[in-house]
C-alpha cells in the first residue's frame, strides 16, 4: 500500500521546544533556584513541605535535571538515543541499522536502549537519557505514560516517534496506521474467499490497534466476529503453536489466521503441519513484519511488510536536521505498508 501523504495540519514546519529550566521550576514552586537544586540533589537540606512542593513542580512540568556539566554543553553531544521494545527479534533491527548508518554519515553516533513493553521501564530510561541531553531521541510508538510524555515534551530535545501514527506527535513522527493495516489484511483474506477468520495477537498497543482494524473490517464485510486469541509481547514460535491449538479447540472451522508477528505465524505453520492441516487449502496464514525467513519457509509466508530502512533513514534525517538547526518541512511522515502475498495465503 502506498504511503499516505501527511496532512499539513498535523504539525508545524518547525517547533521551538526549549527545555524547562530550573528557574521555571523555582517560579512554579515559589522558592529560589538554589532551594530547587537542594530539594533535588540533597533533599535532607530542605523541609519536607518544601521538598514536596518542589517535587510537585518537577513532576507537573516534566523537568529532568541536566546531568552534563554546563561547560561541556557548549558543543553538541553528537549522540542520538534510540529506544525499542526488544532487541531479541529482527523486527526493529532493520530500522535501527538504517538509523545508525544514516546518522553516522551526518556525524552522529547511536546508542540503543531496550525498554520492553512496560511504561515504567521506558520512564526510567527516559529519565536517565534526558538528563544527559543527547542531540536526539528516537522512541518506538506513541503510547507513553503521562510522566514519560511530559519529560519528552519538556526536554527541548528533538524527538521522533516511530512505528505508529497520531495527529498529535510530541515533536516529529515516522510511522504507519495500524488500524488501517488490520483492515487491509482482513479485506485481503476476504478477497481470497476466506470467511471464517481468526486473530492471533500479542498484547502490545500497536498489535491491539491492528486487531481492532481487522475486527471492524470483518463486521463491515458481514462476516462473523473473528475468533481471537491474545497473548503477551514479544511473541514466540511456541506462542504460535499454542495459539493455533487454542483457536481450533474453540473454533475448529476457521479458514484463515492473521498473526501479529511473523514468529507467531511460523508457530502456526508448524502446528498446522503437525496436525496434518494443509496450508493454504484448509488454513490461510498471514504474518506481520516480513522478517528474513518469511520468504524461504515452506510454504512461504504471506505477511505485511514495513519498510524499516525508510523509517530509519527518515528518522535520522529529521533528527539531524533539527539538531543542526535546519528547518523541517515535513515533521510527520506516514510510510504506509505493503501486503506481501505468498503461498501461505
Amino acid at each position: 500500500m502506498p504511503a499516505s501523504p501527511p496532512s499539513p495540519s498535523l504539525a508545524p514546519a518547525t517547533r521551538d521546544r526549549p527545555s524547562v529550566t530550573l528557574r521555571e521550576v523555582a517560579e512554579r514552586a515559589g522558592v529560589s533556584m538554589i532551594t530547587v537544586s537542594r530539594a533535588i540533589n540533597t533533599p535532607h537540606q530542605v523541609s519536607e513541605a518544601t521538598r514536596v512542593r518542589v517535587q510537585e513542580a518537577v513532576s507537573s512540568m516534566g523537568y529532568v535535571p541536566n546531568l552534563v556539566a554546563g561547560g561541556l554543553r557548549s558543543a553538541r553531544s553528537h549522540v542520538v538515543t534510540a529506544l525499542v521494545p526488544t532487541l531479541t527479534g529482527p523486527l526493529f533491527g532493520e530500522m535501527v541499522q538504517a538509523l545508525t548508518d544514516a546518522l553516522e554519515l551526518r556525524g552522529f553516533q547511536v546508542m540503543v536502549g531496550q525498554v520492553g513493553y512496560a511504561h515504567s521501564r521506558e520512564d526510567e530510561l527516559l529519565r536517565a537519557i534526558v538528563g544527559r541531553r543527547p542531540d536526539g531521541i528516537v522512541v518506538t510508538g506513541i503510547m507513553h505514560s503521562p510522566e514519560g510524555r511530559r519529560m519528552l515534551m519538556a526536554s527541548g530535545i528533538p524527538i521522533v516517534e516511530t512505528w505508529d501514527f497520531t495527529s498529535t506527535p510530541i515533536d516529529m513522527l515516522v510511522g504507519l496506521r495500524h488500524e488501517q493495516l488490520g483492515a487491509a489484511v482482513c479485506e485481503h483474506l476476504y478477497s481470497r474467499g476466506r470467511r471464517r477468520l481468526a486473530l492471533l495477537s500479542g498484547g502490545d498497543e500497536r498489535a491491539a490497534r491492528r486487531a481492532r482494524g481487522f475486527e471492524s473490517a470483518a463486521e463491515r464485510l458481514g462476516l462473523r466476529a473473528p475468533a481471537v486469541r491474545l497473548g503477551k509481547s514479544p511473541t514466540t514460535h511456541a506462542d504460535g503453536r499454542d495459539g493455533l491449538a487454542a483457536l481450533l479447540a474453540g473454533h475448529p472451522d476457521i479458514d484463515a489466521v492473521f498473526c501479529s508477528s511473523d514468529m507467531l505465524a511460523l508457530g502456526v505453520l508448524t502446528e498446522a503441519r503437525v496436525r496434518g492441516m494443509s496450508v493454504p487449502e484448509q488454513l490461510a496464514v498471514m504474518g506481520f513484519g516480513d522478517i528474513d525467513f518469511a520468504q524461504t519457509v515452506s510454504p512461504s509466508l504471506s505477511t505485511v511488510r514495513i519498510d524499516g530502512t525508510r523509517m530509519g533513514q527518515t528518522a535520522a534525517r529529521l533528527i539531524a536536521d533539527r539538531a543542526e538547526g535546519r528547518p523541517v518541512a515535513e515533521p510527520v511522515v506516514d510510510i504506509g505498508f505493503a501486503i506481501i502475498g505468498r503461498e501461505s495465503a
